[in-house]
């Protein structure tokens, strides 16, 4: 019979503990020896387990991971090919949290509403029922399929929820008095500069877990993953056409 690997390990050591019981009697040192070693077998044991993973259940984690990526390959990558590199943000969905904390930063707006990267519409529907006039920009199609089925489900009309399938790049956004934001911390700085060109003076911009890099804002909600962030255009502009003199000491 061939010994096992466990067999192999810790045989010799077994076998010098029981000698040393056989050949040294029963004092007490031995006795502690012997219980010390056995202790230390019995720790490596339950650190590193010698059974090995059923197969079944090797087969049925790697099929649930395969799957998993499979899932979030289908809702990003979706209109990535249209985007420059630069500009890609992957699909990442907004909080409960988050969604609550727009909307107390936009608490006393009124008009239209654009919301850049909508993904699954969650801000879109959670400002719609606050009245706002709402588009949702979103480049992956499945995505603008699965909001509109929201919509239409919720029995929402088209004059107050809009899905497009659009490059909000590409688009002018100067119709919005308000923008909600939720991309990569990557592209701040460039739609800062087309928000800067398009939107109307009162029109207020918030922006999800990034803030955008030298504006001055207006308010901000939340904390952490969570956090979101209020500017005013006209805030904003003055600020940039003025900016703050730094006193040489």
């Amino acid at each position: 019979m061939i010994p096992s690997l466990e067999d192999r390990l810790w045989g010799p050591l077994l076998l010098t503990v029981k000698q040393q019981k056989e050949g040294l009697g029963r004092c007490s040192h031995c006795f502690a020896m012997e219980d010390s070693i056995e202790l230390i077998i019995q720790d490596y044991c339950g650190v590193f387990p010698t059974s090995r993973p059923h197969p079944i259940v090797s087969t049925c984690t790697g099929a649930v991971l395969a799957s998993l990526y499979g899932l979030w390959s289908v809702f990003t990558m979706p209109g990535f090919r249209k985007i420059p590199w630069h500009l890609k943000v992957p699909y990442l969905p907004s909080s409960k949290d988050q969604a609550q904390n727009v909307m107390k930063l936009l608490q006393g707006r009124r008009g239209r509403l654009a919301d850049l990267g909508a993904g699954d519409g969650k801000l879109v529907f959670a400002a719609s029922s606050a009245g706002f006039q709402c588009t949702g920009f979103e480049i992956n199609s499945i995505l603008v399929a699965y909001a509109r089925s929201k919509a239409y489900w919720r029995r929402i009309p088209s004059s107050q929820v809009t899905f497009v399938k659009k490059d909000f790049w590409k688009t002018d956004l100067s119709s919005y008095n308000n923008v909600t934001a939720f991309l990569a911390p990557g592209v701040m700085e460039l739609l800062g500069e087309k928000l800067l060109k398009e939107l109307p003076q009162d029109a207020l911009v918030i922006s999800c877990r990034f803030p955008f890099p030298n504006w001055p804002q207006k308010s901000a909600v939340g904390s952490g993953l969570d956090q979101t962030f209020a500017y005013e255009i006209s805030s904003v502009r003055s600020h940039l056409r003025n900016p703050p003199k730094i006193e040489m000491k």
